[in-house]
């Protein structure tokens, strides 16, 4: 059975386990569907958007020291978007009402996040003839690690010296 199948039909049971969602998606980190049941979107643009927003997130938790990303949630008038971690390579999106439970939504999306994490995991492992527990990255000498499609953050410099006033402009009278 392909990854795509196995992922849909994770994406199927949460879909039976929170009545509220109105679709869910599978992506890799960079912004292609794995899997999607959301009827009435365009899935690779919702996994493009994703991706998208995916690095943002990345970038805010790293620039505010909170950690690697595990959750995004968004609210809006009509409902909830949420984005949950899939392993290394992965990221479940799901859709909700406005009705819906968020606690359940939360437990639900990280626990189908989990499952989809690792059945892309032994997929991809499947694929390289090797354990998903074999799997290991390196980040190559002087780079560090960081989840794949992610940008790296550049801390903000103070510069070394004060600037003077540039003479020619307005000035004030003393």
């Amino acid at each position: 059975m392909a990854v795509e199948s196995d992922v849909l039909d994770e994406l199927h049971r949460l879909r039976t386990r929170v009545p509220q969602l109105t679709g869910s998606l599978a992506a890799t980190v960079d912004g292609l569907v794995l899997a999607h049941d959301a009827p009435g979107t365009e899935p690779e643009g919702l996994a493009a958007l994703t991706a998208a927003a995916l690095g943002v997130a990345h970038r805010m938790a790293d620039a505010t020291a909170r950690g690697g990303f595990r959750e995004l949630l968004l609210r809006g008038t009509d409902g909830y978007v949420a984005t949950y971690a899939a392993g290394p390579a992965a990221v479940l999106t799901l859709l909700a009402d406005g009705r819906v439970n968020v606690g359940r939504l939360h437990l639900e999306g990280r626990r189908g996040g989990a499952r989809i994490g690792e059945l892309v995991a032994a997929h991809v492992g499947r694929e390289h003839g090797r354990s998903p527990a074999a799997e290991h990255v390196t980040a190559p000498a002087g780079e560090t690690a960081r989840p794949i499609g992610t940008l790296p953050v550049r801390t903000p410099q103070r510069p070394a010296y004060r600037p003077s006033p540039q003479g020619g402009g307005h000035r004030r009278p003393t």
